[in-house]
């Protein structure tokens, strides 16, 4: 398999979710870094709203209505970037929506609506990028926005978690079968940790107060800049956020200890205690154009996912730190 992935002021890329939370972000990171948009979601208003905001600050966006858990929908993403830029080089499948709620409390058609958007619209888009990625010389990147959900569940997003699972399987399972085939596709996985979106706020509620994304809370741009280096650089996978990826391995490590804590903690930290809004995006767009939280955007930075995507700077980084350490203490012991 022999991809070929370009810069990103020479791609065209495919955003789905694209008119919040980190789908905005990465789309606004994406146009200033000089590529060119294809922008999925289902709020009309919001898209051509996301589009003009991008084309006033002399960026080439254009954007397609569709709602990923409907194939026949999805395709016309085909048709839209094959007209406006002859194709497109990287398709990021970031559409996402979620239930607040205890797995046997939950309707059956809630659960089911999970699904069909936060995975069958992985499949949906996957299958449209792969075909489209074999055909088109060079190849591209597929990237799936999963969660540190789909390492370890958390009571009240149970379904949601469930379907980050079947994301991260789906995605592997795939990779493997596009490696054996040879076909020229890179495939990453991107696995936030509590990012500061408007997401608790589009979610359907079942609890008895407004919900929260549970802390330590990072910006979506960090998200955004883990995707657009995927873009560029076939990555396996990547966690974004150092907090998360300690979570992960604590649950690897101690299973039975992370179900009773987690079983603890998160009933009480997914709370905020203030009364509860029904408005959701479940089944019908919400109001959208925000890519952060109205409670705050998170902390703009990640040591452990700058690592990540830049491991001999980090290490230089620390190899600098080590000297100076080292520099002042022998100093120190002289002045003894």
């Amino acid at each position: 398999m022999h991809v070929r992935l370009k810069p990103l002021n020479r791609q065209t890329i495919v955003i789905t979710g694209a008119t919040s939370g980190i789908g905005l972000a990465t789309a606004r990171a994406a146009a200033a870094a000089g590529a060119r948009l294809i922008l999925v979601a289902r709020n009309a208003d919001a898209l051509r709203q996301v589009e003009d905001e991008i084309r006033a600050k002399g960026g080439n966006a254009v954007h397609v209505v569709a709602d990923v858990a409907d194939a026949e929908a999805f395709a016309k993403v085909s048709t839209v970037a094959q007209d406006a830029f002859g194709g497109f080089d990287t398709f990021v499948n970031n559409a996402g929506v979620g239930v607040y709620c205890e797995l046997m409390d939950l309707p059956l058609d809630e659960h089911r609506r999970l699904f069909e958007t936060n995975y069958w619209g992985v499949v949906h888009g996957s299958r449209l990028a792969v075909e489209h990625f074999r055909k088109r010389p060079g190849g591209g990147a597929l990237i799936n926005i999963g969660s540190i959900n789909s390492e370890l569940p958390i009571p009240l997003l149970s379904a949601y978690s469930a379907t980050k699972h079947a994301v991260k399987g789906f995605t592997e399972a795939l990779r493997m079968e596009l490696w054996k085939e040879g076909a020229p596709v890179a495939v990453t996985l991107v696995k936030p940790s509590g990012i500061g979106t408007p997401f608790p706020q589009h979610a359907r509620n079942h609890l008895d107060s407004e919900p929260t994304v549970a802390p330590p809370i990072y910006a979506p741009e960090i998200v955004a800049r883990a995707i657009l280096h995927a873009a560029c650089h076939p990555v396996r996978d990547v966690t974004v956020g150092g907090a998360g990826r300690l979570m992960i391995q604590a649950y690897r490590a101690t299973p039975s200890l992370m179900d009773r804590f987690l079983g603890l903690t998160m009933p009480v930290v997914q709370r905020t205690g203030k009364p509860s809004t029904r408005s959701d995006n479940l089944f019908e767009p919400a109001e959208d154009g925000a890519a952060h939280s109205p409670n705050g955007g998170g902390r703009p930075f990640s040591s452990y996912t700058f690592a990540q995507r830049h491991p001999v700077q980090a290490l230089a980084l620390v190899a600098l730190g080590a000297a100076v350490t080292c520099a002042l203490s022998a100093q120190a012991g002289r002045r003894r």
